[in-house]
């Protein structure tokens, strides 16, 4: 048995010590400021999410003894309004809750916090979560008035302030990245996703929330259910998508089609012991494996899954070929293809149902939205091994390993 074989061998044994998944479900996402939770705050939409995680998993919210969020752009962290969605959702004050801001790793940050409370023995049962809403959020933060010019001198310490967009171009340019490329790959994205909507592969995973809305053509209020991610759109080709116009560069080949939507939404990761969720009875639907972080120049910033991915294998002794499929974030096509590639996964391992070009990345949402994403993946394909990552704003990366036990 070679090493890798029997490290994939050991991760799918079962220990009492395991920290288990028993929920994993998210809310739809959908277009900041024109979609179905345009008019919900984001506390209501991870309030909806805590009540579907733990009833799912058909678990008394008073044994849950932590809660951490994901969560980036409001001020504070939203740290009041996740506290408030928590109490909202029936869960009691006596459990206690954080946020957690590592960009857009948050919701996996959040998600790995509460596996290493678990694995540290200081908690059985908790929650990993994420939320955002870029309708509210974005722009409304307090942003700084400016920067210390003495730590402006350090180059990379000014690269952090490089949009988000200019470091796509970055990367593309680098490692020579094409228009063409990236638009063949944003477009299967949205075909793969469109094609998995329309299968229902998304169903098991979106909790339908009820909510509120205005009606732009009569200004009237009313009720509707969001169940399904509305950005996600048929037919689009990579002809269709060299129609649209560079967005950052008069020249460059980043654009709004080949880069992931702004949107709205929230996941929740229920975690717990192993032994202690045989004893209550509880669904296991996986196992975490372990999760690591680390820094990439901040220039580049999208190359993060390149470096975090392998240090996560190592870190678990799987190889590439272990992982019967990866869940890579799409901030921007230019990131995704050259992190693919950089490691060498196959593409067709790589986002099965579409990814965040097609149906979004809300922030804070997006690390645990990709654990219950993975986790429908695998029980529609009956695979075991999967991988998360997404690069990280400011310059780093994150993965982490999980098993289905479906």
């Amino acid at each position: 048995m070679s090493p890798s074989s029997s490290a994939k061998a050991r991760i799918l044994v079962k220990d009492d010590n395991d920290v288990v998944i028993v929920a994993a479900v998210r809310s739809a996402l959908t277009k900041s400021r024109r979609g179905g939770f345009k008019d919900t705050r984001p506390e209501e939409i991870l309030s909806g999410v805590l009540r579907a995680a733990y009833t799912r998993a058909r678990l008394n919210p008073a044994l849950i003894e932590e809660i951490a969020v994901g969560n980036v752009l409001p001020p504070g962290g939203g740290a009041s309004a996740a506290r408030m969605a928590a109490l909202h959702s029936g869960i009691p004050h006596t459990t206690p809750l954080n946020t957690v801001n590592r960009q857009c790793s948050s919701g996996l940050a959040a998600v790995n916090q509460v596996a290493n409370e678990i694995i540290a023995g200081q908690i059985s049962i908790g929650i990993g979560a994420g939320v955002e809403s870029m309708t509210f959020g974005w722009g409304s933060g307090s942003l700084p008035d400016g920067w210390s010019e003495a730590v402006l001198t350090n180059k990379e310490a000014e690269d952090c302030l490089i949009p988000m967009g200019i470091t796509s171009e970055n990367v593309a340019t680098e490692f020579g990245i094409s228009r063409e490329r990236q638009d063949e790959f944003a477009a299967q994205s949205f075909q793969k996703a469109a094609a998995a909507q329309k299968a229902g592969k998304f169903k098991d995973e979106i909790v339908p929330l009820k909510v509120k809305i205005t009606d732009p053509k009569t200004e009237k209020e009313v009720e509707i259910v969001v169940d399904a991610d509305d950005g996600i759109r048929d037919g689009v080709t990579p002809a269709s998508l060299a129609k649209l116009k560079p967005s950052f560069k008069k020249d460059g080949s980043t654009h709004a089609g080949n880069a992931s939507q702004v949107s709205d939404g929230a996941a929740a990761v229920v975690l717990a012991r192993r032994s202690v969720a045989r004893r209550l009875g509880l669904p296991i639907l996986g196992k975490y494996v372990a999760a690591v972080a680390t820094g990439v120049p901040p220039r580049i910033m999208g190359v993060g899954p390149a470096y975090a991915i392998p240090k996560v294998l190592e870190k678990t002794g799987l190889s590439k070929e272990d992982v019967d499929f990866y869940e890579i974030n799409e901030a921007f096509a230019s990131q995704a293809i050259y992190s693919v590639e950089k490691i060498g996964i196959p593409f067709d391992k790589v986002n099965i149902n579409g990814g965040a070009i097609a149906f979004g990345h809300p922030l804070g949402c997006t690390g645990a939205r990709q654990i219950a994403t993975g986790l429908s993946i695998s029980r529609q394909r009956n695979e075991r091994v999967f991988v998360t990552s997404m690069c990280i704003g400011s310059g780093m990366g994150m993965a982490a390993v999980f098993v289905s036990e479906h």
